[in-house]
């Protein structure tokens, strides 16, 4: 039986701080473009399998991957489809001038990875619902 893929946490948080270290930089900054370094690096990570922030924080782990508690890979994909959806919207909308959409979409995003790298996963709340509604629908319709 296939064990399920995971994510050592450390690299989950390096991935959460860069995302949130990057947004308040360009809040400070006015620099939109820092929100390419999560943008580029959730896109690649999501298509192509090949994340630079965490391919950069595996560098700096000290134990075997198998040693750090593990975060499921496909709860993390499904958080990272939320987090390049809003910084493309945050980054598009900064490119046109479009503040408050900008300011909107940066804020969700940088709050839900603050407040996952304190504890609670905003992303596995919402798909955790969302599968539960699917399965009632399925049930309701059989």
């Amino acid at each position: 039986m296939n064990e399920p893929q995971s994510i050592p946490r450390p690299l989950v948080r390096a991935n959460q701080w860069t995302i949130f270290i990057s947004v308040v930089l360009t809040w400070i900054t006015g620099m939109e473009w820092i929100l390419l370094v999560p943008l580029l690096s959730g896109i690649l990570g999501f298509f192509f399998n090949f994340n630079p922030v965490i391919q950069i924080a595996r560098k700096f782990l000290t134990r075997p991957l198998k040693d750090y508690v593990p975060e499921d890979k496909e709860q993390q994909q499904f958080n990272q489809a939320i987090a390049v959806i809003l910084l493309s919207v945050g980054f598009i909308s900064f490119l046109f001038g479009w503040l408050i959409a900008a300011y909107i979409a940066t804020i969700m995003v940088a709050l839900a990875s603050f407040v996952a790298i304190l504890g609670f996963c905003i992303g596995c709340f919402i798909r955790y619902r969302w599968l539960r509604y699917r399965h009632r629908k399925a049930q309701h319709h059989s």
